[in-house]
């Protein structure tokens, strides 16, 4: 086999990194359309801009994406925006955020990803979420007060979270997760950024009301489920009461 396998492995990395980039260059899109141009006055596109920095997404890739997105570009947007309900395996429940230019290709594969799944089903579900707003950063001081900071930020919860939980978080940092009202989701984010605070997420979104017992062995086919419907390329976001 000599090196192969490296070579296979590398280019395992390179398509992984190419679907994040892609993921990336969307939601900056999504967010240019949705909240307008200015990172300024939109808490959800100042948050892609960041990650996607993080990513080394080039200046001219960004700056189209925003243009694409707000309707200033040559290319003009035409996303369609669809969510799937349904039941990853182990009766969990999971809601599917996509932004397809195809309808009809994207449905038929999301249904099929479903089906693959172990007992994996595709059936309304979403009456078993909270639709909400999220802001997720992490402040340099890890013994700040996070009760104070949703309380004065003006969200109604909010959760810590560690790196290990999600690697935007930096080790040695506070990490939270602020849950607010749909319509509170800049304010929160502005308030966070002038305290301190660095703002990695900050969305609309679904959080489950309950979360299933599970098995370690139920866990791990659950995740790969979880995993599969988030490889594919239209899709933005997976909501699952899976923790």
């Amino acid at each position: 086999m000599g090196r192969q396998w490296l070579h296979a492995k590398r280019a395992v990395v390179n398509q992984r990194k190419g679907q994040i980039v892609g993921k990336l260059v969307k939601e900056i899109t999504v967010a240019a359309k949705l909240g307008g141009p200015d990172p300024a006055a939109n808490a959800r596109l100042f948050a892609a801009l960041e990650k996607a920095r993080k990513a080394s997404v080039t200046r001219d890739v960004i700056e189209r994406a925003i243009k694409k997105g707000a309707g200033t570009g040559d290319d003009k947007i035409i996303l369609e925006h669809v969510v799937f309900e349904g039941y990853a395996p182990h009766k969990v429940p999971v809601v599917v955020e996509v932004y397809t230019d195809n309808h009809q290709r994207t449905a038929p594969e999301i249904r099929v990803l479903f089906k693959k799944g172990i007992l994996g089903t595709a059936s309304s579900n979403k009456f078993l979420f909270d639709h909400v707003g999220l802001v997720e950063a992490h402040h340099p001081d890890a013994a700040t007060d996070l009760e104070a900071a949703a309380i004065e930020a003006g969200a109604n919860e909010f959760e810590v979270v560690t790196h290990q939980q999600n690697d935007d978080m930096p080790e040695g940092r506070a990490g939270a997760r602020f849950i607010t009202e749909r319509t509170a989701v800049h304010t929160v984010s502005t308030w966070l950024s002038s305290h301190g605070w660095t703002v990695v997420t900050s969305e609309i979104g679904y959080v489950a009301k309950q979360f299933p017992e599970l098995s370690d062995e139920h866990r791990a086919e659950v995740g790969e489920f979880l995993h599969a419907l988030d490889d594919h390329d239209d899709v933005q976001r997976v909501w699952a009461a899976f923790k």
